[in-house]
């Protein structure tokens, strides 16, 4: 199913809401094969505040050491300058707010050093809230705050692996559209990470984003799934929200290993283990970031219109968070 990289690919945004690979020079490579302008990239789950910071220093001199493909995003424009430059634009992002700790003054000091996307909770309790594997008690307190404090810095909060009732109370909480950066429908597949029609209907209904991934284990066809899989899985969310508030979040992890699955997925880090993925084989055709052209070739494939493909692939991203960086 390789296919080279056709005009439409080449001339498109296109913006990978989620990726947690490892942050390394071939990784930045295939992101230049695949044509991408921007990535959400993770560099924060379970570290905390000073862990955090040691995470953003080392990424930003990744960004100099590799200045031929890379360049720091902090807005919008920086998105559109970097697709101008063929470079990749990195969003500096965090998976879980633990490095936030329990002061509301290191929400700024992040914004500050550039982050421009967090998740609230991965996967279990924090102070904020609860993720999608724990019995969930919805937002605290403090949560309310890191929400309005986030509002007010321009970091867009990521509900992807946030428990049901603290998503529909962040999302109500929220002045500013919020997303989940990558996940799938519950109705293709029953998982405690994947969202329901009512869910989805809901983020939509209320500004918000849906960010779709094709990590194996969600998908419908799990490790048997291919690029095609992941196209069905776009279109049944269309189908409910429409195509204005839907982009990609592929959730690679490349370059990783089974020890780094030990890591991500124990409660805060080393703890109770919550889930075994087993082997995790991506979809055939997009097995690696450098395969993004097979995706836009499948989107033509499933007879999407060149403005759909255009929308899903970058500029519906670029238009949200337009909308909360701008602070």
């Amino acid at each position: 199913m390789e296919h080279g990289m056709s005009n439409l690919h080449q001339q498109s945004l296109v913006i990978d809401g989620l990726n947690i690979s490892k942050w390394e020079r071939p990784v930045f490579e295939d992101m230049k094969k695949g044509g991408l302008s921007a990535v959400n990239c993770t560099i924060s789950v379970w570290e905390n505040f000073q862990g955090t910071v040691g995470n953003v220093v080392d990424m930003k001199n990744l960004i100099r050491d590799n200045a031929d493909l890379l360049t720091l995003v902090r807005g919008v424009e920086d998105i559109k300058r970097a697709k101008k430059e063929g470079r990749t634009g990195v969003i500096l992002g965090f998976q879980n707010a633990h490095a936030f700790e329990d002061n509301l003054g290191y929400i700024e000091v992040f914004a500050e050093l550039g982050v421009r996307v967090v998740q609230l909770c991965y996967n279990t309790q924090n102070l904020i809230g609860t993720g999608c594997y724990e019995r969930d008690g919805g937002m605290s307190g403090f949560g309310r705050e890191v929400i309005e404090e986030m509002n007010r810095v321009g970091i867009m909060v990521d509900l992807s692996h946030v428990g049901g009732n603290t998503s529909t109370e962040a999302i109500l909480a929220s002045k500013k559209p919020v997303c989940y950066s990558h996940c799938l429908p519950s109705g293709l597949k029953q998982h405690p990470r994947n969202k329901s029609d009512e869910q989805l209907k809901f983020i939509a209904d209320h500004g918000g984003f849906v960010g779709v991934t094709m990590f194996p284990p969600f998908l419908k066809r799990g490790s048997s799934a291919n690029v095609d899989d992941y196209v069905e899985a776009f279109d049944y969310i269309i189908n409910l929200v429409g195509d204005d508030c839907v982009g990609i979040g592929t959730d690679f992890t490349q370059g990783y290993g089974k020890p780094f699955f030990e890591w991500l997925t124990h409660d805060k880090g080393r703890h109770r283990r919550l889930t075994d993925f087993g082997t995790v084989i991506n979809p055939e055709g997009f097995r690696t970031i450098g395969d993004f052209p097979n995706l836009t070739t499948a989107m033509e494939r499933a007879g999407w219109k060149e403005s759909r493909i255009r929308k899903v692939l970058g500029e519906n991203w670029l238009r949200v968070f337009g909308e909360v960086w701008n602070a």
